[in-house]
């Protein structure tokens, strides 16, 4: 956050992204834009993004509940295998789920 110090505004008790002005939990973080041409995300604060960003996805449980775009149809049927392949994806970005 010492890059943008603002990102702080939309924490709160260790919960993002919250709406400064009211404290409600927002559905979408506010730094996520969509491109209307290509339909793809990308995130304003990359480089400055939480742990938590850093670290998503953590499990392939979490994949499911959180419909991420990023879970192939074999994934589901073997989540053990497809839990090992995710860690090793994320090996550079996040610690290892245990």
């Amino acid at each position: 956050m010492l890059f943008n110090p603002d990102i702080a505004e939309y924490v709160n008790n260790g919960q993002i992204w919250m709406q400064p002005a009211t404290g409600k939990l927002l559905e979408l973080c506010p730094w996520l834009r969509q491109d209307p041409l290509t339909q793809l995300y990308t995130c304003d604060i990359y480089f400055d993004r939480p742990d938590d960003c850093k670290y998503y996805p953590v499990t392939i449980e979490q994949m499911v509940n959180d419909d991420c775009e990023m879970l192939e149809a074999g994934d589901l049927d073997d989540t053990k295998k497809a839990q090992t392949q995710l860690d090793n994806i994320m090996a550079d970005s996040r610690p290892p789920y245990s």
